[in-house]
Parts: structure tokens; C-alpha cells; sequence
């Protein structure tokens, strides 16, 4: 297995990609890496609530069972974005699971079997596989679009019209640039009525943007649609976050019901000196959490929800601004998360929102995992039967140096993250004792 032939594998992924169909793409994997490292790859595909991975590019006469993230070698590897050592239930043979990621977004996992005599836990063989799920993360994006395929496979159950609309909207749910980082998670994923998210950072500047529409139809998913589409068109005409609040209500007055309108909270952030901006369009208050605890809610910037502020009247509302410090977060939500309750009519919370997600990332876990886990926490409260759409973000400012957000920065040498870090450092290939 020479790094000559590792580059065949890359050569005709990229080639073959270009008229491949997203349902081939396992199939191109696996033929990839037999032919020309000798390697035996199935790549799996997370679904939409994140609770299993499903298998691509198998034979429909010898299905293969798709593997729960919670409690599997698989799932760990997914959830901590690491390459983890299993062995093959049947054979004892050794498998390799590696994360496909797009950029820090997490897409899947790949099932690898090293031909025998192979070392798994060769640092060599483990970097050309962590450079394949890259790759093939950055293929299901460029293939979902248009593949029915891919789509069913991220399905466990269909989805309705309203999140079907919505689901075509969002942005990835994990994004890092080396000044922030954004994780968010939509929650019911098969039903979601109003809520949305949206990112972006360009420049000095980075915007972030948390939405929930009014009601649990169809027409909220239009309106939450709306919303978006004018938030992003205006600030890709370098709006002011007040201009950009008036866009969105300017399209809901002329396009929505008269009982319709959308909370919001819309933020940005001035990577060189750290100032946040923001404006609350009728929605709950951020939470800035620092040194592992809450510093405060940010309650400033207040204004009428999105639609329902008179298009004639001046807007004297002005943004809240907070001067971050590095490494402080920003967690954003909707009242789904914080006023779900359990029989006993007890609510969520917000006290308890923050305490898992600061007990969750004291274990060490990125973000996207972070997240995964709070909403399961909140279906777990109202025994697995929300009542409303449950929104989370979570930005971090500057993005913290962990090479589990950014692949590319696990890839270098272990002497100089740990140099640069100021910690021992961990390779993405690196064998977990567990």
C-alpha cells in the first residue's frame, strides 16, 4: 500500500465522481479502495437526527443493518471525530471506522478492513484513510443536491412538506473558520415546523442567526423561509443588522398572513476585536456562557418580531453589543428547548440547558456532539414526544485550536500542535485505549 497507490484511490473518486449519481458513491468507494490499496470499504451515511448510520452501495440480496451512534466502535468514532479500532463481529478481523467529514461537518463514517498482514494502527495507513473521508464528504455534499438516493438514505422516516422546504435551506449544521465556530441542531428533524438557522463568515466578520415562525404547518415553514431568503439577501448587500431585521419584515408583510410572523435573533460577530452585535426580534434571550458556567443572558437589542414592525415607522431599536473574550460561546435556542415539559409539567429549562452543555464539553467532546446530546437530553424529558421544534447554536469565538474541529490542523505534526497548543496533541489516527 504505497502513498502511489493511495493516490489512484483519490484519482478515481475525484474522476469517476464527476458522473457518478449520489446512490453510486459507495459503490465507487469500495471498488476504489479494493483495486488499488486492496483495502475492503463500506461507507456509511449518519441520517438527519443523528442517531444511526446507514450503509451505501450495498446488495439489496444481503442488506446490511444500519449501526446506532449511541453505544457502537462506529458511533464513537463519529461522535468524537476520530479514527476508532473495532474488529469484525464474525471474523475477529481488525476494521478501521473514519470519519467523512465536509469541512468539520459530519456526514458518516467509513467501514475499513486492512488487507491481511496489514497494521491498523500504522500512522500511515491511518492518515491516507482519514484523507478518503474527506474527500467523500465533499462528494455527498456535491451529489445531495440532486440524489433521492442519498436523501432516503438520511431518512428513518419520511419528511413532512413544511421540513422538507426547510431541511433545503439550511446550511450545514457544523462550520469552523480559524475565528469561529457554529454547531446547531434542529429537533423534530421529520416535522419541523418554523425553525431555522443560518451562518456565514466572510472578511472580519462573521453573522449568525437563530429563527421560529409562527405555528406548526406548512405556512410556517413558508414564512421561516421567507425570513431567511430576506435575512440573506440583505446581508449580501452589506446591510446593517437593523436594515437586514427590515428587509425580512418589509417580505413578511407583503407575502405572509396577517397572524404571521417569526422570532428571531440576528448576530454578528467582529473577528479582530470581538465585539458582538446583536437585535432580539421577540425571541428567547442568547446565553453567553464563560469559564465553564453563565455570565449572563444578553437582553439588549430588543424589537418587534419579523413582520410585525410597521414598514412606515422609523426603527430606533439598536443592537446589544458584548465585548467577548477568546474561548467564550454564545448559545442560542428557541422556546421549544426551554419550555419542553415532562409529566410532571416541569420545563426544561434553561438551567439545565446550560449544564449539559457544560458538562458535555468538559468531557472533551466537539461541538456538533455538544448538541446531539442536549436534544436527545430533551426528547428523553418529554419521553421521546416533543411538542415543538427545538433549535440549538452554539458559537465559539476565536475557534478553539482542537483538531477535532478542524481535520486539517490534526493532520500536522504532532511536535508542532503540541508546540502551538501549549498541550500534548492528539493525531486524528491515533489508537483510543477504550
Amino acid at each position: 500500500m504505497t502513498s502511489a497507490n493511495w493516490y489512484k484511490v483519490l484519482d478515481e473518486l475525484i474522476n469517476r465522481g464527476h458522473l457518478a449519481a449520489g446512490g453510486d458513491l459507495g459503490r465507487i468507494v469500495r471498488d476504489a479502495l479494493a483495486t488499488h490499496v486492496g483495502v475492503d470499504g463500506l461507507l456509511y451515511v449518519s441520517d438527519l437526527p443523528q442517531r444511526h448510520l446507514h450503509p451505501l452501495g450495498t446488495d439489496a440480496a444481503a442488506p446490511v443493518a444500519p449501526i446506532a451512534i449511541d453505544g457502537t466502535r462506529a458511533g464513537r468514532s463519529f461522535q468524537r471525530v476520530e479514527i476508532f479500532r473495532d474488529h469484525d463481529p464474525e471474523t475477529g478481523t481488525p476494521v478501521l471506522w473514519v470519519p467523512v467529514l465536509n469541512g468539520t461537518h459530519r456526514m458518516g463514517s467509513l467501514r475499513v478492513v486492512p488487507p491481511e498482514g496489514a497494521d491498523p494502527d500504522d500512522a500511515t495507513l491511518r492518515q491516507h484513510c482519514w484523507t478518503v473521508g474527506g474527500l467523500l464528504g465533499h462528494l455527498i455534499i456535491a451529489k445531495l443536491a440532486q440524489s433521492d438516493a442519498l436523501h432516503r438514505a438520511r431518512r428513518p422516516r419520511p419528511l413532512t412538506v413544511s421540513a422538507e422546504l426547510l431541511w433545503q435551506l439550511l446550511p450545514p449544521q457544523t462550520f469552523a473558520t480559524p475565528d469561529m465556530t457554529v454547531s446547531a441542531v434542529v429537533e423534530y428533524y421529520d416535522e419541523a415546523g418554523g425553525d431555522g438557522f443560518d451562518y456565514t463568515a466572510d472578511g472580519r466578520l462573521g453573522h449568525v442567526a437563530v429563527f421560529d415562525a409562527t405555528g406548526h404547518d406548512l405556512q410556517a415553514g413558508l414564512v421561516c423561509s421567507m425570513a431567511m431568503a430576506a435575512t440573506r439577501n440583505a446581508r449580501r448587500v452589506n446591510e446593517t443588522l437593523a436594515g437586514i431585521a427590515r428587509r425580512a419584515d418589509t417580505v413578511l408583510r407583503e407575502h405572509a398572513a396577517e397572524t404571521r410572523f417569526a422570532t428571531a435573533v440576528l448576530a454578528t460577530v467582529d473577528f479582530d476585536s470581538g465585539v458582538l452585535s446583536y437585535l432580539n426580534a421577540g425571541h428567547p434571550p442568547p446565553v453567553l456562557l464563560r469559564d465553564g458556567r453563565i455570565h449572563k443572558m444578553l437582553d439588549e437589542g430588543r424589537r418587534m418580531p419579523l413582520g410585525l414592525q410597521h414598514l412606515d415607522d422609523a426603527d430606533p431599536t439598536l443592537p446589544g453589543r458584548e465585548q467577548l473574550r477568546p474561548g467564550d460561546r454564545i448559545l442560542l435556542y428557541t422556546d421549544g428547548v426551554t419550555e419542553a415539559r415532562n409529566d410532571r409539567g416541569e420545563h426544561f429549562g434553561i438551567d439545565r440547558l446550560v449544564d449539559i452543555v457544560e458538562r458535555e464539553s468538559e468531557a472533551g467532546l466537539p461541538p456538533p456532539e455538544t448538541l446531539r446530546r442536549v436534544v436527545h437530553a430533551i426528547l428523553h424529558h418529554q419521553r421521546g414526544e416533543l411538542h415543538d421544534d427545538a433549535t440549538l447554536l452554539l458559537l465559539e469565538w476565536p475557534t478553539p485550536r482542537h483538531p477535532k474541529l478542524l481535520p486539517s490542523e490534526a493532520l500536522r505534526p504532532a511536535d508542532d500542535r503540541a508546540v502551538a497548543h501549549g498541550h500534548p496533541a492528539r493525531s486524528p489516527g491515533r489508537l483510543d485505549p477504550t
